[in-house]
């Protein structure tokens, strides 16, 4: 956990809310979004050294261990000229560019409401709710109508179907959600690995 020492020291900006824009700005990198998920795992003030090795092995889906210099350079060199001074500057983090280090401020509580991550391969929820709302409704519609064998089933036991599998269905959308939050899962849940990049890239 952040000492107090610490987080002293990243409090300067803790004092003032974050706007929307300035939360989307910062989400809208994935470095950045990477810097966040690393520094709230560790909770703690962090090398920049340290950050650069753990992105770079998300993003090439390797250990840490196999992380080859020039990834970290390539990372490091994004981190130190782009990303951290544009977060330092919006109020995310604390970045000591003499000293190397980074920690996050107390406003990166904020981040938890705006972090919903859809798959791409996924349904969101909006639209699943939507139509397993209306397969519910249709089949309690088709036993009113008395249509066979629908209608052998009593109400109560519709309802209860109803109310556990809108139960069941909320539970695992509450424990994926988590999963999805910064800093809570082992890895990114956006990690992919990426194409060869180039240093025209260090915005991604």
């Amino acid at each position: 956990m952040v000492s107090g020492s610490t987080r002293g020291e990243v409090d300067s900006s803790a004092d003032r809310s974050l706007s929307t824009e300035t939360i989307f700005e910062t989400l809208s990198s994935r470095r950045r979004r990477y810097v966040l998920h690393y520094l709230t795992q560790r909770d703690e003030r962090v090398t920049v050294r340290d950050l650069s090795m753990q992105i770079a092995a998300w993003e090439n889906s390797i250990e840490r261990d196999a992380v080859t210099p020039k990834e970290r350079k390539r990372v490091y060199t994004a981190l130190h000229q782009t990303h951290l001074p544009k977060m330092n500057r919006l109020g995310v983090i604390a970045y000591d560019d003499d000293r190397g280090t980074v920690a996050l401020t107390d406003c990166v509580r904020e981040f938890d409401i705006y972090l919903d991550v859809v798959s791409r391969d996924d349904l969101p929820w909006s639209q699943f709710y939507l139509a397993l709302g209306g397969v519910l409704s249709a089949l309690v519609v088709v036993a009113a109508l008395g249509v066979q064998p629908f209608s052998a089933v009593g109400g109560f036991s519709y309802a209860l179907f109803v109310a556990l599998t809108l139960t069941a269905v909320g539970a695992y959308h509450t424990s994926r959600d988590r999963q999805t939050i910064v800093g809570r899962a082992g890895t990114p849940p956006d990690v992919v690995a990426p194409p060869e990049t180039t240093e025209q890239e260090w915005s991604d």
